[in-house]
């Protein structure tokens, strides 16, 4: 299965939440899809190299209907903050621009600061009502590394989760119960939408077992279509699904 199909993303409004793929999951996808957007409700760091075009502008729709072909796929963001990060739009400008995209709307949700893993924030994550998929995310390579900020952002939260104890060591059914939860990876998906969990990084066997644990525990614990396994800075970025 493509990664297109694996995630429903065809013509959808597409929300990444998590860590440890969320921007190579925006853009592995945009390379995939007729016309598509990328967007963000949080920050996100400079993206201009990994589109055709991105429009820095407080009116998104206008900049959709003045798009060329060569713009495709099209980033839009309303303000650069500092040298390195754009600003997000609020939820509702979110979903004005998904309602008026010729194609799918691809919008980074939530913020992680480069982590592996992660529980939401109190204000996380900020999917617009119209989101069609949310794909929570995390990388296989927090099993068996210990819970702390080294690798997981707010771990205290995944802790609180988990009922692990922060420094502990991260197993499979840990990274499982919080991708499941609502209080996790399925926090704020709105009535209508599909979640659809990544496992990221599944780079060698041992990511591979530990990914496939992992799956296996989401469908046991959450009402899932799917889970994938992937390496989503290869050609080919599913590894496996599992259902």
């Amino acid at each position: 299965m493509d990664l297109t199909t694996a995630l429903d993303a065809r013509d959808a409004t597409v929300c990444v939440v998590g860590a440890g793929g969320k921007k190579s999951t925006l853009f592995a996808l945009a390379d995939r899809l007729d016309r598509a957007v990328v967007t963000a409700s949080v920050r996100i760091p400079i993206f201009d190299d990994r589109v055709a075009a991105v429009r820095v502008t407080e009116d998104p729709v206008a900049a959709l209907d003045e798009a060329e072909e060569a713009d495709w796929p099209l980033g839009l963001v309303p303000e650069r903050d500092r040298s390195d990060r754009y600003l997000g739009y609020d939820t509702a400008t979110v979903a004005e621009v998904a309602d008026a995209a010729p194609g799918a709307t691809l919008v980074k949700a939530d913020g992680a600061r480069l982590r592996e893993f992660k529980a939401p924030g109190e204000r996380e994550p900020q999917i617009p009502s119209n989101a069609d998929v949310v794909v929570p995310i995390a990388s296989a390579h927090v099993v068996g590394e210990p819970l702390t900020d080294d690798l997981v952002h707010r771990p205290e939260e995944v802790a609180a989760i988990t009922g692990r104890e922060v420094g502990s060591e991260i197993h499979p059914a840990d990274v499982a119960t919080v991708l499941a939860s609502p209080a996790g990876g399925l926090k704020g998906v709105p009535s209508g939408a599909t979640a659809i969990p990544v496992v990221n990084k599944v780079d060698d066997d041992a990511d591979a077992a530990a990914a496939r644990a992992v799956a296996g525990e989401i469908l046991y614990r959450a009402d899932v279509p799917r889970v994938l396994l992937t390496r989503l800075i290869a050609g080919d970025p599913v590894v496996e699904v599992v259902e």
